[in-house]
């Protein structure tokens, strides 16, 4: 029987009185008086406390035997109990000491289906971001290690020596924003230099890392420097051998659970390093290839996401290479297309280079 079918709610342990005449009974009696272990919800009428409970498991899109056991809810056992209690116990003081104890924030406010907390604002196309990883989450599925995964990758580009003979790279196309198509230019150089120019027609808006440090420049406005963590997801985006340096930039790999991309099954890798917000990598199976990358930049209140699918991989000069991709942020979306690619050209140094004015 499913647990949402059952007198066995999440929350306060609690169990109801098995006698006759057991629902009429409740309806005078007080949640401490008709269930068993009551801690939270004391002084309610009975008859409340399933409505309740099933507003929490909507809210946290989870069962009854998430926080309890079948048969004994009364025990405290699991862990996700005593946390609910004290996530209870939050919500009422934040409504008592901000709204006058008018019911504003609830369970759903921050988990939205979820039995982890929403704290990243969702893409722009409404999608949550899941960010913090459970021990369920992180446990191996079974199939390829996340060494095999990458080697897959490196393979399927063209390999390591074709990888590496890549000096630099010089792509011209467009950005479509919004349905408007502006041309753009996108200069890499190895090992981490990057300038990305999109000529509009106010002016050129330029996003570059140096090798050291990003910079943005929009028409109109001062130079902005990136932030730290701007800049590290910058030189991601630098990084012309990004597959062979991967295990490099990543001290851990952890596997979680495959995924869809389209009509594509994924791998999905987490990749970890101290002091730095994780980044999500998303494989082809069949083809190895990297097909989306979600990554966060830092700030003082929380994570904002941002993610890129590449698609139409072509072979340029032994090694394949994305010809479209999507950036997804929560403010809005946008797609090159790359028209041309030419690798092993003269770049020259100034494009990498913040302007002094």
């Amino acid at each position: 029987m499913r647990c949402s079918r059952m007198i066995l709610l999440a929350v306060a342990g609690l169990r109801l009185i098995p006698v006759a005449g057991a629902q009429e009974r409740t309806a005078t009696q007080t949640t401490e008086q008709a269930y068993k272990n009551i801690q939270v919800l004391k002084g309610l009428p009975a008859n409340e406390l399933i409505p309740a409970m099933q507003f929490i498991t909507a809210s946290l899109g989870v069962e009854c035997d998430y926080c309890h056991v079948q048969g004994a809810s009364e025990k405290d056992d699991r862990t996700a109990k005593l946390v609910a209690r004290k996530m209870m116990t939050m919500m009422f003081a934040i409504n008592k000491d901000n709204f006058e104890g008018h019911r504003e924030v609830t369970c759903n406010t921050c988990h939205r289906g979820s039995p982890h907390p929403m704290a990243t604002p969702a893409l722009s196309d409404g999608r949550p971001v899941m960010v913090a990883m459970n021990e369920d989450q992180t446990k191996a599925p079974s199939g390829p290690t996340p060494d095999q995964v990458i080697d897959k990758y490196i393979q399927a580009l063209g390999g390591p020596a074709a990888i590496q003979r890549v000096s630099n790279r010089l792509e011209k196309g467009s950005a479509d924003v919004m349905g408007k198509k502006t041309p753009i230019d996108i200069y890499t150089r190895a090992p981490n230099q990057r300038a990305s120019i999109m000529h509009m027609p106010g002016g050129d808006s330029i996003t570059a890392y140096d090798g050291k440090a990003g910079w943005l420049a929009f028409p109109g406005r001062p130079t902005r420097d990136m932030t730290p963590s701007e800049s590290a997801s910058a030189r991601l985006d630098a990084d012309l051998h990004f597959a062979t340096d991967l295990k490099q930039i990543f001290t851990d790999f952890k596997s979680t659970a495959p995924a869809k991309i389209g009509d594509r099954d994924t791998y999905v890798l987490v990749a970890m390093s101290e002091g730095r917000p994780p980044v999500k990598l998303y494989f082809d199976q069949q083809s190895g290839l990297l097909l989306r990358m979600l990554r966060f930049s830092d700030s003082p209140l929380g994570l904002n996401p941002v993610e890129i699918d590449y698609a139409d991989y072509r072979d340029v000069q032994g090694v394949k290479t994305p010809f479209r991709w999507t950036l997804t942020r929560t403010s809005g979306a946008f797609t090159i297309e790359i028209d041309s690619v030419q690798q092993n050209v003269s770049i020259d140094e100034q494009k990498f280079a913040r302007p002094t004015s």
